[in-house]
């Protein structure tokens, strides 16, 4: 985790871990050649406590968004809050679309890299195609 990278970023990503809040999370979206999710709590009572929760962005362009770094997911202007994904190769345009990277895979990568990305993307989301992430879903049953 690098403070110098993502100041607002890495404090959120370590009271995350300093809470455990990412003990039993599935990752939830994991696409080749691009990048692996996690963040859904395992209990919904405590992703539920986190809504609302968002943290500002940090600025950008300090560290692009390399094989191996990690950032917080967003839905639009300071919306980051606990999801993250890990790119598994350079995904610099994402630096200017706002994802600003908070830390980097020093050891493991080959365990990102084996993370199981059959499910699919692109699916309506609402897991009733057999495609795609359900996040409602993961969000309101852990």
């Amino acid at each position: 985790v690098h403070n110098d990278w993502a100041p607002l970023g890495a404090k959120r990503f370590r009271e995350l871990v300093e809470q455990s809040y990412y003990d039993n999370a599935k990752f939830f979206r994991v696409i080749k050649q691009f990048m692996a999710q996690v963040g859904i709590h395992a209990n919904p009572q405590v992703t539920k406590q986190f809504q609302g929760q968002n943290i500002l962005d940090d600025p950008i362009g300090v560290h692009s968004n390399s094989r191996g770094t990690f950032s917080f997911a967003t839905s639009g202007p300071n919306t980051r809050s606990c999801q993250v994904f890990f790119n598994f190769v350079n995904n610099a345009y994402l630096d200017r679309e706002g994802f600003t990277p908070v830390g980097e895979v020093v050891q493991g990568m080959e365990v990102v890299d084996g993370l199981y990305s059959g499910y699919g993307e692109g699916g309506r989301g609402d897991g009733s195609d057999g495609r795609g992430p359900a996040q409602g879903r993961i969000n309101n049953l852990g």
